[in-house]
């Protein structure tokens, strides 16, 4: 009966463990709720924010994705005019250069044409000059039977005399040979046989000044008292000199001083001889007429 009347009295204070506990335990609960509450609320925050985020994200790579659309088709077109306005200049100046280069093929075959037509007429020049010669020839020297020449001597001399003048030297070495042969004993054949030795002077090479030599001493041994002996002994020196014949030269112009002191050439002859580098006393006579002149 004692035990009975215990186990009623600590029954209550059994029941209000239990219940403390209870309590307790529906506390924690509560607050594991509240925090799972905190929880998904954080969550659902963050998750929409992040989702706000990656749209904002998304809408601006789409933006810059058609910008750059954009950009990439604006270019392109401007690079396609560019294109277009380079390129027709491109070929109009391609055409012009095809066109030059025919032009230039064209001048080519003209210059070629050109060219022949002028060898054609430098022939035919050299056959006119053939013919001239021909017709101007002298006809050979007269026989023995014959009565006179075929060419009177003044006309002969004038027409050697017109060709030298004119530059047919040839011509006229034939003709001023042909006065001395047929007509050596005139007036005009000294003057004839030195202008021979004159054109040989002129044209100036080794066996041409050899050929004037031997015409200037033509002159001098066969007409050595014309009015040409001077000349041609004056002439003859130059012509030594132009040889590298020094000395013999300076021997002519002593000589020529020496003979003919008062003629206008001694004193340059004298002008020579001091060009020549050699020591020579000028004659009185040739000294006065040097200072007068």
């Amino acid at each position: 009966m004692r035990l009975y009347r215990i186990a009623f009295l600590l029954a209550p204070l059994a029941a209000f463990g239990a219940n403390k506990e209870m309590v307790e335990l529906q506390r924690d609960v509560a607050s594991l709720q509240e925090q799972l509450r905190s929880l998904t609320t954080n969550t659902t925050a963050s998750l929409a924010a992040a989702t706000a985020l990656l749209k904002e994200n998304l809408d601006a790579t789409r933006k810059i994705s058609n910008d750059q659309a954009a950009l990439e088709a604006r270019i392109i077109e401007r690079l396609d005019k560019q294109v277009a306005a380079v390129g027709q200049p491109v070929a109009v100046i391609g055409s012009k250069v095809d066109q030059m280069s025919n032009d230039f093929q064209s001048v080519r075959e003209s210059i070629s044409d050109l060219r022949s037509s002028i060898g054609k007429l430098e022939q035919r020049l050299v056959d006119i000059n053939n013919a001239v010669r021909t017709i101007q020839a002298p006809p050979p020297p007269p026989s023995a039977t014959s009565a006179s020449p075929a060419i009177p001597a003044a006309t002969l001399f004038e027409m050697a005399l017109g060709d030298k003048l004119g530059g047919r030297s040839d011509m006229a070495l034939k003709e001023f040979g042909d006065y001395v042969q047929l007509y050596g004993d005139t007036d005009k054949a000294p003057e004839a046989q030195f202008n021979i030795g004159q054109i040989h002077w002129e044209q100036n090479t080794p066996e041409s000044l050899e050929s004037a030599v031997k015409d200037f001493d033509a002159v001098l041994e066969r007409y050595s008292s014309s009015s040409k002996t001077v000349d041609a002994m004056y002439m003859k020196g130059q012509a030594l000199v132009k040889l590298g014949r020094r000395t013999d030269g300076q021997k002519e112009f002593r000589s020529l001083v020496a003979k003919y002191p008062t003629n206008e050439l001694a004193s340059k002859a004298c002008t020579q001889l001091k060009m020549l580098g050699y020591t020579f006393t000028v004659p009185a006579t040739a000294a006065a007429r040097k200072k007068k002149g």
